[in-house]
C-alpha cells in the first residue's frame, strides 16, 4: 500500500517502541506519586506512607479476596502454562471459530405446544443448544418427545434438569435418544443427587448416580451427571464458597462411582460443572479459570488420564443477581456475565433472560438472551484468541487468589467428612448463611448497588406481566436474589398506594438551589428506592403540618445559616418526625432532629422505618 502524500512510512522492520522518549518508572515512583494526591488533605505528621497507600487503594472483593491498584508484569504468580494442557487454567483446548460454546436456552414452561414451538424460534434463530427443566416443576417426564419433536437431535445437544425425579429426566432422554437413533448425541442429563438434596432438603442419596457409568458407555460424547453449583450463590454463597462446593461435589461423586467399581477416566468424562456467573465480569473470568485449576489437580490425584483432567464448564447467568425492578438493566449483567464466561473458557452459557424475574420469559426476552451471545460470538470475535485473559498480572493474581481460599474451603468440607457429610450436618448452610449476612450489610448500605433498584431507581414503573415461574419445590437451601429486600419495599409502596394513601415525604428545601440541590436530588432518589415519592414546593409550615415526615435538605452552609429557625417554625407547625439529609453534626449542637440520611446508611432498615412511619399516620386530606 502506498504512502499518502506527505507523509513516510518508516524504511525499518524494526518494531516501534512507542515509549521509548518517556523515562522509565519504577514502583516506587507510582507510590510517591499516589501518596501525593492522598495526602492532599491530610495533615503535617499524619500523611501516609508507602505501604499504608497501597493499603488504601486496595479493593476488597467478596470471599476474602482483594484487587491491588497496580499490577506490574512480574506481579503474576507461577507459569502461565499453555491452553488445553495442565493445569488446564488458560482452557481444555482449542474451539471452532464458527461455534466457540453451545448458546444453550433455557426452557421451563410446562406447556409441550408452548415450549415446543418457543424451543424451534429459538434453534431456528441462533441457539444451538437446549435445557429443558423436566418433572413437577418444568415439563412433564411423558411430554418430553411432544417438546422435542421436530428438533435434530444429532446437531443439538440437550440437557435436561429433573426438578423431582433426576432418574426418570435422564431415562427419558436417554430413551429418546435410543429411539430416535441418534448417532452419539451431546449433552447433558442431570444426575446431581447432592445438588437435589440442596434444593429440597431431603437426604442425599448418591446411589441414584448406579445410572451413569450406563449411560456415560452409551453415550460417550454426553454428561450424564451435572454439578450444579448455581444453587449455592442462590443460596447467599462467595465465588469461593460456590467453586469450593463444586469441587467438593465433584469428588464425592467420583468416590461413588469408583465405588460402583467406575474407572477414573469415565468418571471424570461424566461429569459437567454447571457454575453461576456474574456482572463482575473479571471475578467470573477468574472463577472459571480456578475451577478448571483444581479440577485438574484433582484429577491428577485421582488417576485420570492427562487429557481428560479439564473440567467441561455449563455458565450459566447469575438468577441471584436478576431484578424484578428496572429489568431492562438485566440485560447489561447478562452481557457482562456472558463476557466474563466466554473470556473464562465456558464449553456452554444460558444467559437467562431480562424478565426472568418476572415469569416465564416472552419470545422477546428470549431474543435478546441469545442474541447477546451470538454478537459476543460472532461479531466481537472473542473466540479468535485463546485464553485472551491471560498474562494480565490483575487476572493471574486473582485466578490464584480464588484457587487457593477455595481449595482451603475443600480441605475443610474433606476433614469434615465429605461434601455429603458436610451438606447433612448443617456446616455448608451456615458459611452460606454467614457470606449472605455479609453481602446483605453491603447491599443494604449500597457498597454493592443494585442499578435501577438500590441506586437510580425508577419511581413510577409499570411492572411486567408474565406466565407465573412453576412452582419449586422447597425445604432445603434458601434461594434468594439479591433484589428481593428492595422489591419488598416497593410492594409495600404499592400497597398503600392501591389503598389511597402514596407514601410521600415532605422536602424543606433551605437556601438557594445551590444550597440545596445536591441533596435535594440524592434524598429524592434514596426515597424512590422504597417507592416513596418526595414532595417539594409549597410553604414550610402549612407543608409540614400536612406531613408525618419532612426532611431538610441543604449544605453545611446553609444549615448554618437556616436550619435552626427551620426546624423551630416546623415543629410549631405540628411537624412528625424531622430527618436532615447529611449528618445532624451540620445543624448545630442546638438543633435536634429525628435522623440523617447519608451515603453509607442501611437503607433498608431506614426506609422500612420509613413506611412504617407513613403507614401509621392518619390518611391526610387532599388539597386537589
Amino acid at each position: 500500500m502506498s504512502a499518502s502524500p506527505g507523509l513516510e512510512m518508516p524504511a525499518s522492520d524494526e518494531p516501534m517502541k512507542l515509549a521509548s522518549d518517556f523515562p522509565a518508572a519504577d514502583e516506587t515512583e507510582w507510590v510517591t506519586l499516589a501518596a501525593k494526591v492522598l495526602n492532599k488533605s491530610r495533615s503535617p505528621g499524619d500523611e501516609l506512607d508507602g505501604d499504608e497507600v497501597r493499603r488504601r487503594l486496595r479493593t476488597g472483593l467478596p470471599g476474602g479476596l482483594s484487587t491491588e491498584a497496580l499490577y506490574l508484569p512480574d506481579s503474576a504468580p507461577g507459569l502461565l502454562g499453555y491452553p488445553g494442557s495442565m493445569p488446564f487454567t488458560r482452557g481444555i483446548g482449542p474451539v471452532p471459530r464458527d461455534l466457540p460454546w453451545d448458546v444453550r436456552q433455557l426452557h421451563e414452561d410446562p406447556d409441550p405446544v408452548a415450549t415446543h414451538d418457543a424451543v424451534m424460534v429459538d434453534l431456528e434463530h441462533g441457539v444451538s443448544s437446549l435445557w429443558l427443566t423436566v418433572g413437577d416443576a418444568g415439563v412433564a417426564v411423558d411430554d418430553l418427545p411432544q417438546v422435542l419433536d421436530d428438533v435434530l437431535l444429532d446437531l443439538a445437544p440437550v440437557a435436561v434438569t429433573g426438578t423431582d425425579d433426576q432418574v426418570a429426566a435422564a431415562q427419558a432422554l436417554a430413551d429418546l435418544w435410543r429411539s430416535r437413533e441418534v448417532d452419539n448425541p451431546r449433552g447433558n442429563l442431570g444426575l446431581d443427587p447432592l445438588g437435589l438434596a440442596v434444593g429440597s432438603g431431603e437426604t442425599p442419596d448418591l446411589t441414584t448416580l448406579q445410572v451413569a457409568a450406563d449411560l456415560a458407555a452409551r453415550f460417550p460424547s454426553a454428561h450424564p451427571i451435572v454439578v450444579d453449583a448455581a444453587r449455592y450463590a442462590d443460596a447467599g454463597g462467595t465465588a469461593v464458597d460456590v467453586l469450593g462446593c463444586a469441587v467438593a461435589t465433584g469428588i464425592a461423586y467420583l468416590r461413588e462411582l469408583e465405588g460402583q467399581g467406575v474407572g477414573a477416566e469415565l468418571s471424570a468424562r461424566s461429569i459437567e460443572f454447571r457454575v453461576p456467573v456474574t456482572d463482575d465480569q473479571f471475578l467470573t473470568t477468574a472463577t472459571l479459570r480456578a475451577l478448571r485449576r483444581l479440577w485438574a489437580t484433582v484429577g491428577e490425584h485421582s488417576g485420570v488420564p492427562a487429557d481428560d483432567r479439564g473440567a467441561h464448564i455449563h455458565a450459566v447467568t447469575s438468577w441471584r443477581m436478576v431484578t424484578r425492578d428496572d429489568p431492562y438493566v438485566n440485560i447489561l449483567r447478562g452481557t457482562l456475565a456472558c463476557f466474563g464466561a466466554a473470556v473464562g473458557g465456558a464449553q456452554a452459557i444460558t444467559t437467562l433472560p431480562f424478565d426472568a424475574a418476572a415469569g416465564l420469559p416472552d419470545i422477546l426476552s428470549r431474543r435478546i438472551a441469545r442474541n447477546t451471545q451470538v454478537v459476543l460470538a460472532e461479531e466481537s470475535h472473542i473466540s479468535a484468541v485463546a485464553d485472551p485473559g491471560g498474562g494480565s498480572a490483575y487476572l493471574e493474581d486473582l485466578t490464584d487468589q480464588v484457587a487457593r481460599r477455595a481449595w482451603a474451603w475443600v480441605q475443610e468440607l474433606e476433614r469434615a467428612g465429605g461434601m455429603t457429610s458436610a451438606l447433612t450436618s448443617g456446616m455448608i448452610a451456615e458459611r452460606l448463611e454467614a457470606s449472605r449476612a455479609e453481602a446483605d450489610q453491603a447491599l443494604a448500605r449500597r457498597g454493592q448497588p443494585l442499578t435501577g433498584v438500590s441506586m437510580y431507581p425508577q419511581l413510577r414503573e409499570e411492572p411486567l406481566r408474565r406466565k407465573p415461574h412453576p412452582v419449586r419445590k422447597t425445604g432445603g437451601l434458601p434461594r434468594r436474589r439479591d433484589a428481593e429486600p428492595f422489591e419488598a419495599l416497593r410492594d409495600r409502596s404499592a400497597a398503600m398506594a392501591a389503598a389511597g394513601r402514596p407514601p410521600e415525604v415532605f422536602l424543606a428545601t433551605l437556601g438557594s438551589h445551590r444550597d440545596y440541590g445536591p441533596r435535594q436530588t440524592f434524598t429524592t432518589s434514596l426515597l424512590a428506592v422504597a417507592g416513596i415519592a418526595a414532595v417539594e414546593g409549597g410553604e414550610l409550615a402549612s407543608e409540614a403540618a400536612r406531613r408525618p415526615m419532612v426532611v431538610l435538605c441543604s449544605s453545611a452552609k446553609g444549615y448554618a445559616e437556616h436550619a435552626g429557625a427551620a426546624v423551630a417554625a416546623l415543629r410549631e407547625a405540628g411537624a412528625g418526625r424531622i430527618w436532615v439529609a447529611g449528618r445532624a453534626a451540620e445543624l448545630g449542637p442546638e438543633v435536634q432532629v429525628d435522623g440523617e440520611l447519608y451515603d453509607g446508611v442501611n437503607v433498608l432498615e431506614l426506609l422500612g422505618s420509613f413506611l412504617d412511619i407513613l403507614d401509621a399516620a392518619p390518611a391526610r386530606e387532599s388539597n386537589q
